[in-house]
């Protein structure tokens, strides 16, 4: 075992001791030793459930026959970040958190790992760190929160809190009823409603085969979510003595399957940028090219929030990602998981129990849920979420309304600023200039709360929420601050967008484009010491998946 080097031989007395000071019995050491990397806290409403699972991981690992030890990885809500200086630290803490496992699981030589993972950038975290670290292990995903209730209506943190900021604004709801909506919607713990990046990436986890059948979808206060995470902790043994390894599983083909899962599931834009950065962990190239290509072939069978009407409590009462997988399994490409089955094969066991959640018959739309956009502002590609854009949204031409941040852009929509017919382009909050890509939740809600994402776009070098709807394009690359076209856009210059041609262009010669961009004067760093510092130094492209090399 792995775990030999630390507690083997006379030479490893003093290391011998020092476990044997934490409680456990020399019986133990003939065992497997098991990481839990569990991102636990009080901060984070997607997490704060996680110490009853640890307490079943642990459960499952010790009856399999291995010693289980509980280790902290940090957590950011997204939400709570969201509209502010702290949202600079969340994809950042993506890389934190890779490192944080790395460093743990190499300095106690653990054999495998059982991660404990939710919101947002938690989970491509750990599993850029299994790719990395490529010893046994399995992800638990805690789960979706239940729906709130309020005006006999099922309610969501992300489409009715931050939408109703805009309806407040416009005078459409008064501000009793803002208090009392955001009582309502988020009634306990888990991760956020609706399909948004959370539970985007615990539904591509499992598609990849990275976590037990059922665990995507299984709410996070169920018992079915406790079960799985006690059947992992077994699991997670099997594997270290099988020596099945993340590589075995995150091949070329899982990721396909990940790709054409997310197009069918109307996604978040936000795995554009995870799974191209799990890939390179794995030593695997991942364009973007290979997103639109199966996005042009792959239906959109669910529309969960904030593009539908369902949640995630409905896709599991639907049979969950295994009902999904099943209505995919001609599109699927052979590919092992951890359960040990294939997933070609849990597809065909698989039936639908809910046709109006998962569609299959009459497909939601005929094409996946993201579009990758390239044209003279966009070199090397952008990404939209068309899953949820109206069709009369598709194509539109628009005056350019350009801040260099996006407290700009917000204190001008709140003004009341921004009209029909406008093109919000938001520049310098790429990875680097950003820096950390923060997401544009608070700017892209108040415009559809106030009745304008039928007829105003927004264009970042930023991203957007996993919750975002209307013609909001992100991970425009180049970023301004690494001198993209971007950065030479200018007020009232005229914006031309196309989903369908897959074309974003404003109206200007490559020649004026060059010239401007010589001449633009690039912002002060925002964030000139610390993590945030270094971490623009390091960190590459949208279009790469945003990895520090």
């Amino acid at each position: 075992m792995r775990s030999d080097q630390i507690k083997k031989g006379a030479v490893r007395t003093p290391n011998r001791c020092l476990l044997y000071s934490t409680g456990i019995s020399p019986r133990d050491m003939n065992k497997p030793f098991i990481g839990i990397a569990s991102s636990f806290t009080d901060l984070v409403p997607g997490h704060v459930a996680m110490r009853d699972l640890e307490r079943y991981i642990e459960r499952g690992i010790a009856a399999g026959g291995g010693v289980p030890f509980i280790f902290g990885a940090p957590a950011v809500c997204d939400g709570i970040a969201m509209g502010h200086s702290g949202m600079h630290y969340s994809l950042a803490s993506r890389e934190i958190i890779a490192d944080l496992v790395e460093t743990v699981a190499n300095a106690h030589a653990l054999d495998g790992l059982v991660l404990l993972s939710n919101c947002d950038k938690v989970t491509p975290g750990m599993l850029m760190a299994a790719a990395r670290l490529n010893i046994p292990a399995i992800v638990v995903t805690a789960g979706a929160m239940m729906t709130g209730m309020y005006d006999h209506k099922k309610r969501s943190m992300v489409r009715d809190t931050f939408e109703a900021v805009g309806q407040f604004q416009a005078g459409k709801i008064s501000e009793k009823q803002l208090e009392d909506l955001e009582m309502a919607a988020c009634p306990g713990a888990g991760s956020c409603q609706g399909m948004y990046t959370a539970n985007t990436m615990a539904c591509l986890t499992e598609t990849m085969g990275m976590s037990l059948k059922g665990c995507a979808a299984a709410l996070a206060v169920s018992a079915k979510k406790k079960r799985i995470a006690y059947e992992s902790g077994i699991r997670v043994v099997e594997l270290v003595k099988d020596n099945t390894t993340p590589r075995q599983i995150m091949t070329l083909n899982a990721f396909k399957n990940a790709i054409t899962a997310d197009m069918a599931l109307g996604g978040s834009t936000n795995t554009v940028l995870h799974l191209p950065a799990i890939a390179y962990e794995a030593g695997i190239d991942l364009p973007l090219e290979l997103f639109d290509e199966i996005s042009k072939k792959t239906p959109q069978i669910c529309c969960l929030e904030p593009a539908g009407d369902h949640y995630m409590e409905d896709l599991d009462n639907a049979g969950g990602m295994p009902a999904v997988l099943s209505a995919l399994k001609k599109s699927l490409s052979p590919s092992i998981t951890v359960t040990g089955k294939n997933i070609v094969e849990i597809a065909g066991e698989e039936k639908i129990l809910d046709e109006g959640v998962i569609r299959t018959k009459d497909p939601y739309k005929p094409e996946g849920g993201i579009a990758v956009l390239r044209g003279n502002i966009a070199p090397d590609g952008c990404v939209v979420k068309q899953a949820a854009v109206s069709d009369k949204m598709k194509v539109f031409t628009g005056r350019a309304r350009v801040f260099n941040s996006e407290e700009d852009a917000m204190k001008a929509i709140l003004e009341k600023k921004i009209i029909s017919g406008d093109a919000v382009v938001i520049k310098y909050e790429g990875p680097a200039g950003g820096p950390g890509m923060r997401e544009m939740l608070s700017p892209t809600s108040a415009l559809h709360g106030m009745g304008l994402s039928d007829s105003v776009a927004l264009l970042t070098d930023g991203r957007f929420s996993g919750g975002t709807r209307g013609p909001c394009i992100g991970h425009i690359s180049p970023e301004a601050s690494s001198g993209g076209p971007i950065a030479a856009i200018e007020e009232g210059d005229t914006i031309r967008i196309d989903i369908p041609k897959r074309t974003l262009n404003v109206d200007l010669t490559e020649e004026e484009i060059k010239k401007r961009i010589a001449k633009a004067v690039k912002p002060e760093p925002k964030i000139k010491t610390g993590y945030m510092a270094r971490y623009a130094k390091l960190v590459q492209s949208a279009s790469s998946g945003a990895v520090l090399k």
